[in-house]
């Protein structure tokens, strides 16, 4: 003899306590459940893989930005050492028992010893003064428009000839400025 196992449905079907139209309506129902189960499985699913997704591009975004920043770093230090070595380069020698030349550098007036031709020299613009890891330097003018061009915060000081020059319409043209006036 063979036992045979029902399942409950049919065990309920062959003792009356249900019909076929039931039985037809729990299993649509169960398989609209198990549908919409799976639905949102996939919906969560999905969800965690675009926001995973939008977090990696997040991610690559900062990193993006940090590199950026990085490379502004190197690239500001590779300048500032270039300046550097432009300026020890070419410095001109200050006298320390020289005539004291004044400047204005951030609206104070800064001093530096220096020897007449020299003196003369920043004057006309031959030679200019370049701001060096809280120290001045004078170099040549055209060593000076080279750092300018590099970074122009860098040259504290350089006249250009055509400044030395007086306007026509100058009440003042006519007076003479004595030689030995140092301000």
């Amino acid at each position: 003899m063979k036992k045979t196992t029902l399942s409950l449905q049919e065990q309920l079907l062959k003792s009356g306590l249900t019909n076929d139209n039931k039985a037809k309506q729990v299993k649509t129902e169960k398989r609209k459940q198990a549908k919409i189960q799976r639905n949102n499985g996939v919906e969560i699913v999905d969800e965690i893989k675009l926001s995973a997704e939008q977090s990696r591009l997040q991610q690559a975004e900062r990193d993006r930005e940090l590199n950026r920043q990085r490379q502004q770093q190197e690239n500001a230090k590779a300048l500032a050492a270039q300046i550097a070595q432009l300026t020890t380069l070419n410095r001109i020698a200050q006298a320390a028992d020289g005539i004291s030349y004044q400047f204005n550098h951030h609206n104070k007036v800064k001093t530096l010893n220096v020897s007449e031709a020299i003196r003369q020299a920043l004057i006309e613009g031959r030679v200019g003064v370049i701001g060096l890891e809280n120290r001045y330097e004078i170099v040549p003018a055209e060593i000076a428009r080279r750092i300018q061009q590099r970074d122009a915060d860098a040259v504290v000081l350089l006249n250009s000839p055509s400044q030395n020059n007086a306007p026509d319409d100058d009440p003042y043209a006519a007076y003479q400025i004595p030689d030995d006036l140092i301000w």
